[in-house]
């Protein structure tokens, strides 16, 4: 088995439970692991027998398009998605940040984590 991992993929959002979060918007970060064999794609350096990491990409950055009060609920989003459309994932472990956060302190980010493993 093996890990691919996609860190500090970098969206301007407008997920928040406050009115003004969705016009506004803010930063967000999104880290992606997910599990699945490498053997294959290690001994044929061929896409085609590889988890495409431009496609976990897509499929974060789509989700975090869609609006949302709660960051857990973006995070399951795109823990569903990716087990839905890559089949070799065997597990997922997603978080979500928002960064500067607007709760009243100096706070560089407010993170949800989540795994998840198929069943």
């Amino acid at each position: 088995m093996g890990i691919i991992k996609l860190k500090n993929i970098r969206t301007f959002s407008f997920h928040g439970c406050l009115e003004e979060e969705s016009k506004i918007g803010s930063d967000y970060s999104v880290d992606l692991e997910v599990k699945t064999d490498l053997r294959k794609p290690s001994d044929t350096d061929e896409l085609v027998d590889t988890v495409d990491y431009v496609h976990l990409n897509r499929i974060v950055r789509e989700e975090m398009a869609i609006r949302s009060k709660l960051l857990e609920h973006v995070a399951k989003r795109i823990l569903v998605r990716i087990f839905k459309e890559i089949p070799a994932v065997s597990r997922i472990t997603v978080a979500v940040s928002k960064l500067n956060p607007p709760i009243g302190g100096d706070v560089e980010a407010v993170t949800v984590q989540m795994e998840e493993y198929r069943s």
